[in-house]
């Protein structure tokens, strides 16, 4: 999908033509220099000097599917009585800019022209009080447009906001269901469909089996090239494989087909399945698709969500695991039994076949590799009863000098900020899963542009996290969000 931004900017007949000339061409430049240096493109409408006009112009970014967010800014003073009846209708997330053509005041030459000209310093903030007064959820950046720091700023904006394009068209496909007695796994699927956008569709193993057995050897022959193509093949067991290459070529197939882009599986729940999908889950996610374990749908969507939003950008995301503690340097390894996203890789990953000790089934195929070291974010989304509670921690991850000849599984080893105690207080503090996604493109702050535009809870565990703060953010947030 093609992601545009509109570029709404306000004025009023007041000032004359020549004036409006001028704010157009001021316009057009700065929508030219963000579509040159942000992900996405900034589309310049014409100017909006009354109520019709900006009805119209928000009518039509919300009849756009291309159109994932507006932006708008007041070159002048743009009365803000005339902007009510287009917000009340907007649809797509909203981004008020507070800047100005010129970066500094031309002190030689400055007179009533240029002051008539140049009035976002105060038409912003009429456009910030009828905003606020719509209480309408929206983000606001100041900075003058041409500013690297305004201009990441918006970038994450975008990229939040191209997330929940994708959040609201998502499908996850459950294959079986939660893994039994699990409780943070659970969650409202009605509720996630009206706040989110999910449609989470449950499918029998058995379904997805009857797929497995159609596959052809040429379809297998084809998705084994796939592999030798981005993997290094360090097992003589090619047998086992094909096994992976059959569910994986049946699960994209389907899933293709039906319009889904997440899925989970169930190692509690494979009936006729040889193996548990291993290298499939892995290779697919290396393909953009959401995935989670153990029935997970919550991250299989949030997986997927992240990775569309982290496009373009260094390193990988995907699903991962809280596995097992290291005090001695105050580390934690994620990894999972089989799953783990060779996007996260620092290498070319090896697909081996070793037995898993669970699932009672043939040894599975699986990429094995160490992660990359770098600054990431681990986030999770949980269902609090009353409402959903997004969850990021800022956590750099670290090399991993060691070996583990006895647990083939792909690992990453990080420090959570501040420290691995305070971060494992605060995240079980907080209800957080064992399940995240991780993702060494995306930071916390474009997380929290998500939570605002989903109107859900954040909260965020860093560098300056303590935990008696914390513990008072969470009563309050009970008190701001119940019910």
């Amino acid at each position: 999908m093609n992601h545009t931004f509109y570029f709404i900017v306000g004025s009023q007949d007041l000032y004359g033509d020549d004036v409006l000339r001028k704010v157009a061409e001021h316009s057009k430049a700065m929508a030219d220099g963000f579509s040159d240096a942000l992900p996405y493109a900034v589309r310049w409408t014409p100017v909006v000097r009354n109520s019709a006009e900006i009805e119209a112009a928000i009518a039509a970014a919300n009849h756009d599917p291309h159109c994932t967010g507006i932006i708008t800014w007041m070159h002048t003073f743009s009365p803000s009585k005339m902007w009510i009846r287009g917000l009340t209708r907007l649809q797509k997330p909203l981004l008020h800019i507070n800047t100005q053509f010129n970066r500094a005041i031309p002190w030689d030459s400055i007179d009533m022209d240029f002051m008539n000209l140049n009035q976002s310093a105060h038409g912003d903030r009429e456009h910030g009080f009828i905003t606020a007064r719509l209480r309408l959820p929206r983000t606001v950046l100041a900075g003058h447009w041409q500013c690297e720091t305004l201009r990441r700023r918006m970038a994450q904006w975008q990229r939040a906001a191209v997330g929940v394009a994708e959040s609201r068209r998502l499908r996850v496909l459950r294959i079986s269901d939660n893994m039994r007695d699990v409780a943070v796994t659970e969650g409202d699927k009605v509720e996630a469909h009206i706040k989110f956008g999910w449609q989470v569709d449950h499918y029998g193993v058995g379904d997805i089996i009857a797929l497995v057995d159609a596959v052809t050897p040429d379809e297998i022959a084809a998705q084994m090239a796939q592999y030798r193509e981005h993997y290094t093949m360090a097992t003589e067991d090619i047998a086992a494989v094909e096994v992976q290459a059959r569910v994986q070529v049946a699960l994209q197939k389907f899933m293709q087909a039906e319009g889904f882009g997440a899925f989970h599986t169930n190692f509690q729940d494979l009936q006729q399945l040889r193996q548990l999908p291993g290298l499939a889950a892995q290779d697919l996610m290396r393909q953009g698709f959401g995935f989670a374990g153990e029935g997970d749908w919550k991250t299989a969507a949030l997986c997927r969500i992240m990775k569309h939003m982290a496009e373009g950008l260094p390193g990988g995301t995907g699903f991962m695991e809280d596995y097992t503690y290291d005090f001695s340097r105050g580390l934690n390894m994620g990894a999972h039994m089989l799953e783990v996203c060779p996007t996260l890789a620092a290498t070319k990953p090896q697909i081996r076949v070793e037995p898993l000790g669970i699932g009672d089934r043939e040894p599975p195929a699986r990429l094995t590799f160490k992660a990359a070291a770098g600054d990431a974010i681990l986030a999770t989304i949980v269902d609090m009863g009353d409402r959903f509670r997004m969850i990021v921690n800022d956590v750099q991850c670290v090399q991993q000098p060691h070996d583990m000849p006895r647990l083939p599984v792909a690992g990453v080893l990080w420090k959570p900020l501040p420290t691995l105690e305070t971060s494992a207080e605060a995240w079980i503090f907080s209800g957080g899963a064992h399940h995240s996604v991780l993702s060494y493109g995306l930071d916390a702050e474009t997380m929290r542009h998500v939570a605002e535009m989903l109107n859900i809870e954040f909260v965020h565990i860093g560098a300056h996290t303590s935990i008696p703060a914390l513990r008072q953010e969470l009563r309050y947030n009970d008190v701001i969000w119940k019910g």
